[in-house]
């Protein structure tokens, strides 16, 4: 096994580093502390390292100095029985001058596929002069229990696919303000095809029919590899018509119990206990995510429907069957994706008259700078039907949580609407995201 730990090694010395495009995360190393980037596989993570490998040796870091390893590398699969102690002595063993008098900057990606692997890296970081970089697509990675092994010795960040705005930036269009009329019109262009192609970076620039095979491919390893593989799944087939289910109802309301009634219609026998463990592992792999409903009562809010969401819009349409998903479910899902890259604290409300509003965006880390928010979305407020359904809802809220003011995203329309001093800010989804993009 050290033979080929050390030929992984120094296979790494001699490949060219694809850089990509400039995150917009502000993904920060701080002295003594492992520094881990989380998200879904495919949208990023490994080229967010070489970038971060790039300013090294542009600093002047010799390239011996970075030790990379991929643990979906099948060369390394012994690891996850052996142990992945072997590492540093394979690296040490190449270069032993530089054990404990030159700082070793060690990038792990997809850590998770280890076993235990918090106390390696715990020690690693104890016994050795290193930084350590880890990626990884599970939540799991940002649990309580995972900071109690690493004993504090970890910052964690969440990746996602492009934003709109790192869309401009890979479509090299300017999106600050101001913006004249000949700019609002290049990002509105833009925005059209993000609608189209979603914000995974191999899905751009390709055509619709590979972009829907990408798609697909996608679907099949989050089922085969995050869900069925990770979590010894034994009836994937459940776990496949489920998630076609859930991509199929993107933006509505579903309950533990009518998933659990769907997969019997099926033939599947799978208790509630069961689907409810399917949807957290789906959300641990950062593929569906689930929204409650806003409720100072936490059992109230567990006990009533809740929604589902995708990590990308464009990957619902070349998933789902496409009879229930219309331009406005994918729109509420872009929506929610641009307000989940800044906080997780996100929930639809319902008012005491049984009216419903999209979100209510609360996050509780005041650094985030975004005070709460209550947010429709919807295509268009052209339909005199749509405005009466619309506008009374988020009023009818803002009264309730005495909020002086909310937000209608919509596909293009851009207005202000006074309703009894209160103000409701009607703006298209291109501004909307990018004011959300603007921390980044």
């Amino acid at each position: 096994m050290q033979d080929i730990i050390k030929s992984i090694i120094l296979d790494f010395q001699e490949i060219q580093l694809y850089t990509g495009i400039t995150r917009r995360l502000e993904f920060q190393s701080l002295a003594g502390k492992a520094t881990i980037c989380i998200g879904v596989r495919r949208c990023g993570k490994s080229t967010l390292l070489f970038q971060v490998m790039d300013r090294l040796l542009t600093d002047g870091i010799p390239r011996e100095n970075i030790l990379y390893l991929n643990f979906f590398d099948d060369r390394l699969h012994h690891l996850k029985r052996e142990g992945i102690g072997q590492i540093a002595e394979a690296y040490y063993s190449i270069w032993p001058e530089k054990k404990n008098t030159e700082t070793v900057y060690c990038f792990f990606d997809e850590i998770q596929e280890i076993v235990n692997w918090e106390p390696f890296i715990d020690r690693l970081m104890r016994t050795e002069k290193c930084g350590v970089y880890l990626t990884g697509s599970s939540a799991r990675m940002l649990s309580k229990e995972i900071a109690t092994q690493m004993r504090g010795r970890a910052l964690s960040w969440e990746l996602f696919p492009f934003s709109f705005r790192e869309f401009l930036d890979y479509k090299k269009i300017d999106g600050t303000e101001p913006f004249t009329t000949g700019k609002m019109l290049t990002i509105r262009k833009a925005f059209d095809e993000y609608r189209k192609t979603g914000g995974f970076p191999e899905a751009l620039g390709i055509d619709r029919h590979l972009r829907v095979r990408l798609h697909q491919e996608y679907f099949q390893a989050v089922m085969f590899r995050d869900l069925v593989g990770r979590h010894d799944i034994s009836h994937p087939k459940a776990v496949k018509d489920l998630a076609h289910w859930l991509t199929d109802n993107t933006a509505s309301l579903y309950s533990v119990n009518s998933l659990t009634g769907y997969l019997k219609s099926l033939g599947h026998k799978a208790p509630k206990s069961a689907v409810s463990d399917y949807l957290d592992w789906f959300e641990d792999a950062y593929f569906f995510f689930t929204v409650r409903l806003f409720d100072p009562s936490l059992a109230r809010s567990q006990a009533n429907p809740k929604k589902i969401y995708c990590i990308d819009h464009a990957l619902v349409t070349s998933v789902s069957s496409g009879i229930l998903i219309n331009s406005g479910h994918l729109l509420e899902n872009l929506v929610f994706i641009a307000l989940r890259r800044v906080s997780p604290d996100i929930f639809y409300y319902r008012t005491k008259s049984g009216k419903e509003v999209d979100f209510i965006f609360c996050p509780h880390d005041r650094s985030s700078g975004y005070p709460r928010q209550l947010i429709q979305v919807c295509e268009s407020l052209a339909d005199p039907k749509t405005r009466k359904r619309e506008i009374p809802a988020l009023t009818e809220a803002m009264n309730e949580l005495k909020l002086t003011s909310g937000i209608i995203v919509t596909g293009n329309g851009e207005e202000v609407i006074d309703v009894s001093g209160k103000k409701i800010n009607v703006m298209p989804a291109w501004r909307f995201l990018l004011r959300m993009d603007v921390s980044q």
